[in-house]
């Protein structure tokens, strides 16, 4: 590349929008890195947690099965147990006498507690991905915007200096073109990783699920669901 273009020309020679734009697109790119990492090591997490869960119905009683699941106060499957166990010890001592919620029964306070607790699980596993997304649609118009300013003041340096050969249009058009080029970069990550998270947080979301289905038979009728009993009941929902 010609020793006068080229990205650190960019930087030298740019003015405060061309190195906002810049420091914009460098921020943007390590935000949605961080994010990446951070999402792609708690889904790992959450696989290591639930092959704990086969050794959580091998145990010979519920304190035994949650030991097995571990003492991390960040495992979802370890929340989903105790959430369970509460809701059947508050069901099963009277808990609250005189509220709306004494109404419910067994099976459903057991439901609702489960519920809730996916619920915040599913947030938590979500969070963040909304950066991603939001990198992933804008990047490549923060990067477009740093074209366009970038030709503008080439059009105006050569119009001034009354130049206008191939020579002198070609290098600082072209320079121009690499915001647009860097916004792609920044972009494309984050797509690929925001689909990539989404993905995951299905699976892990799936295995909650089948979980508190297997607890809430636990709690509610003393035993765990077998598993064609299982598949009758989601073909029932499908």
């Amino acid at each position: 590349m010609h020793p006068h273009f080229g990205l650190v020309n960019v930087w030298t020679q740019g003015d405060l929008v061309t190195r906002g734009v810049f420091l914009l697109l460098g921020g943007m790119s390590l935000a949605s890195w961080g994010v990446m990492a951070i999402k792609a090591l708690d889904q790992r997490r959450c696989a290591k947690h639930a092959k704990a869960t086969d050794r959580f119905w091998a145990a010979p009683d519920f304190a035994g099965g949650l030991a097995e699941l571990g003492t991390d106060e960040e495992n979802p499957f370890r929340t989903l147990a105790l959430e369970g166990r509460d809701a059947s010890a508050h069901i099963r001592h009277g808990e609250g006498r005189g509220r709306l919620q004494d109404g419910m029964d067994a099976s459903d306070w057991v439901t609702r507690s489960l519920r809730n607790a996916i619920d915040d699980c599913t947030a938590q596993l979500q969070a963040g991905l909304a950066i991603l997304a939001s990198v992933g649609s804008t990047a490549p118009f923060v990067g477009l915007f740093g074209t366009v300013w970038g030709i503008y003041h080439a059009l105006m340096s050569i119009g001034s200096a009354g130049q206008a050969t191939i020579d002198k249009v070609a290098g600082p058009i072209g320079e121009a073109l690499i915001m647009t080029a860097l916004g792609l970069a920044v972009a494309i990550p984050a797509v690929l990783g925001y689909n990539a998270l989404v993905r995951g947080n299905k699976r892990v979301l799936h295995k909650l699920n089948r979980f508190a289905h297997d607890l809430h038979a636990y709690f509610v009728t003393g035993a765990r669901v077998a598993a064609t009993e299982r598949k009758v009941v989601h073909l029932k929902k499908a």
